[in-house]
């Protein structure tokens, strides 16, 4: 269910298609799938909306793409912290790492802010499955840790962290959960702590404030304590996007940290939770 978003037509227009879909997964068994349940995944995932969205955009990329989109989610965003964002003129690269409240506009409102501060020299590490979107490619370091990219994987993070570009990186690698009332990260990665100490580049910690909808975190931790391996809740993403459209978000930026904090005195791991603890300071 998480490859709905696969499908190309013959024009490179990259386009949501259900039914294409199904019959690649099930071949004739697609055929039985009842149409109400057809009918429901496509007004879930809003694919008429989307499909006219790409439709117009055509072949726009990079950080005008984003800003499309921002204008078509209706985003506001309230900036706190912006004379914290290093100059882009310095000569210097950054690592910009923040919580991941609502898994897909934080990420669009981030890469359109920082990316038209930085004339558009930022690189996503994020889920491969964004690379089907012709807008956002130019703009990610796909991360797929299972499969034959598995084995690609350290070179492409390494490659990322070794260009020109800035990095942006959600470290929790999925978005925040709700437990014991609380909405916040898991625990996050330390990648973005050995590869920033690595290539000398100070961490720029940012908070973005929001949440997803009482059903998104009961689907999460459904599907936790029942062990199912497919994130029920990720089928929603898009519908919680929706969901938070017209909404005003805000964003706080806080100091760069610069890599040389990050000593032997700590594991990468903890001064990856020391960042992430920074983060929810803010």
């Amino acid at each position: 269910m998480q490859r709905i978003c696969t499908i190309m037509n013959e024009n490179k227009i990259f386009k949501i298609d259900i039914d294409e879909v199904l019959r690649n997964k099930a071949g004739r068994k697609a055929g039985r799938v009842p149409r109400f349940v057809v009918a429901w995944l496509k007004r879930i995932i809003h694919q008429n909306e989307i499909n006219v969205f790409l439709e117009r955009e055509g072949d726009k990329q990079g950080v005008p793409w984003l800003n499309d989109c921002v204008d078509f989610l209706g985003m506001r965003l309230d900036v706190k912290g912006i004379e914290n964002l290093p100059p882009a003129d310095n000569g210097r690269l950054y690592t910009f790492v923040s919580n991941h409240p609502l898994g897909g506009q934080d990420g669009v409102a981030l890469g359109a802010l920082l990316g038209g501060h930085y004339n558009g020299r930022v690189k996503y590490l994020v889920n491969d499955l964004l690379m089907n979107l012709h807008g956002l490619a130019p703009l990610c370091i796909p991360i797929n840790k299972v499969g034959a990219q598995s084995r690609r994987f350290p070179a492409m993070v390494e490659a990322g962290f070794r260009s020109d570009n800035h990095i942006i990186m959600f470290p929790a690698g999925l978005c925040s959960r709700k437990q014991k009332g609380v909405i916040r990260d898991l625990p996050w990665a330390k990648t973005f702590i050995t590869k920033s100490i690595e290539t000398q580049r100070d961490i720029v910690p940012i908070h973005f404030g929001g949440h997803n909808s009482a059903r998104f975190y009961r689907l999460a931790n459904l599907s936790k304590i029942l062990g199912v391996k497919f994130n029920i809740a990720m089928l929603f993403l898009v519908d919680e996007m929706f969901r938070n459209r017209n909404k005003t978000f805000t964003v706080k930026i806080g100091r760069p940290i610069p890599w040389k904090t990050f000593d032997k005195s700590q594991t990468p791991a903890q001064w990856a939770a020391y960042i992430q603890n920074k983060v929810y300071e803010l």
